[in-house]
């Protein structure tokens, strides 16, 4: 197979199919547009002041598609997270990390187990079922292996947390303040300090 450029390029980059501008924004239900053509999300009514933040610092966002093929993403709706054992992952995401359960989402409707997860507006899918991904083999930096990535206020206060559990992580390659770590099910997560 040929290889393809990594960066763009006028020539390899036909006109018709050249990025442009578009507005990106958050999914959700409370979205209000302002005057100048972007959109301001409202406070969604959850009880964690990491949504606050996330809605504050993420009021619009600016990104670029092509404008034949656009058909109106607005961001991240979930992360599906395959899991073996569902109250084990939930000891997890609920009792090491804080994360509160969607209880407006279904989950009896759906042929296995799960629960839905709020991620600030955002949620994170468990859902208990085979995996297909080696448990062993991985990367020891989640970095280097697919993960998600959640957008925290404080690295060293989960640092501190993951330290008092004994739960391994590793740093941020690159100097930023970032700790990836791994779920119960070897699931890569990436934690990314944001203002």
């Amino acid at each position: 197979m040929a290889s393809l450029p990594l960066t763009p390029s006028s020539t390899a980059v036909p006109a018709n199919l050249r990025r442009q501008p578009c507005s990106l924004l958050p999914l959700s239900s409370n979205l209000k547009p302002t005057a100048g053509g972007r959109f301001r999300r409202t406070r969604p009514n959850l009880s964690s002041q990491l949504n606050a933040a996330a809605v504050d610092k993420q009021e619009s966002i600016t990104a670029t598609t092509n404008p034949k093929i656009d058909y109106g993403v607005v961001g991240v709706h979930h992360v599906g997270i395959l899991c073996d054992n569902l109250e084990t992952s939930l000891e997890f995401y609920q009792g090491m990390l804080g994360l509160e359960i969607n209880e407006a989402r279904p989950h009896d409707k759906l042929p296995y187990r799960g629960a839905w997860l709020w991620v600030g507006a955002e949620k994170i899918h468990l859902m208990e079922l085979p995996n297909p991904d080696p448990l062993t083999g991985r990367p020891e930096h989640g970095g280097r292996d697919r993960h998600a990535c959640l957008a925290i206020r404080d690295v060293s206060k989960l640092k501190e947390i993951l330290d008092e559990a004994g739960h391994p992580y590793t740093l941020s390659r690159s100097g930023r303040p970032a700790i990836f770590t791994r779920d119960p099910d070897a699931n890569a997560l990436e934690f990314t300090q944001v203002d």
